[in-house]
């Protein structure tokens, strides 16, 4: 008897994609601009990311450049960046808005890490969920008798395998953007 672990791959699989963007709009003292993504501005009438209405470019290290299409966005885009709280630098000027990422205190470091680790506790708590999930299928299916009580604990053995698999693979993505945030 073989049982299909191919779902539970997949959504192992989403969940660590879902983490990975969630860490990508987490702040550290680098200009990254994909920390920009969740940011909404108001242009000709409906809310559009910023991407969508400006290029984004890195001018150095700790500064963003954003060059609107329309230089009427301009003071758009500063209110939008403003009131999303990123602890960000914004200012006008002629070419558009230069986005600067003061230095990091470390109290609002251990904050971002704090941050950072409930993250990585979502993410857990989906995996759990999915292995949960797929027990339940399998223990119904034993339940059926369409496995013998051998084949479920070996098929749970597996899933537990994928389960320790993923949450390790979790950590590790956790403990590289500690490094950055704190480096």
């Amino acid at each position: 008897m073989q049982y299909n672990f191919a779902p539970l791959k997949k959504n192992l699989q989403s969940t660590e994609e879902w983490l990975s963007k969630e860490f990508s709009t987490i702040r550290t003292s680098r200009a990254n601009p994909s920390i920009l993504d969740s940011v909404r501005v108001e242009a000709y009438g409906a809310d559009s990311p910023i991407s969508q209405v400006a290029g984004i470019t890195n001018e150095d290290p700790r500064t963003i450049r954003i060059t609107p299409w329309d230089q009427s966005l301009v003071k758009s885009i500063e209110k939008a960046i403003t009131l999303a709280n990123l602890g960000l630098s914004v200012a006008v000027d002629d070419r558009g808005v230069r986005v600067s990422f003061p230095e990091l205190t470390s109290d609002r470091r251990q904050e971002i890490v704090k941050m950072a680790k409930e993250k990585l506790e979502q993410a857990k708590i989906q995996v759990r969920k999915h292995r949960d999930e797929v027990n339940a299928d399998i223990d119904k299916k034993e339940k059926e008798g369409g496995m013998g009580e051998d084949d479920k604990f070996r098929f749970k053995t597996e899933v537990q395998k994928l389960v320790d698999e993923a949450n390790k693979k979790l950590q590790s993505m956790m403990e590289k953007k500690e490094k950055e945030i704190v480096s």
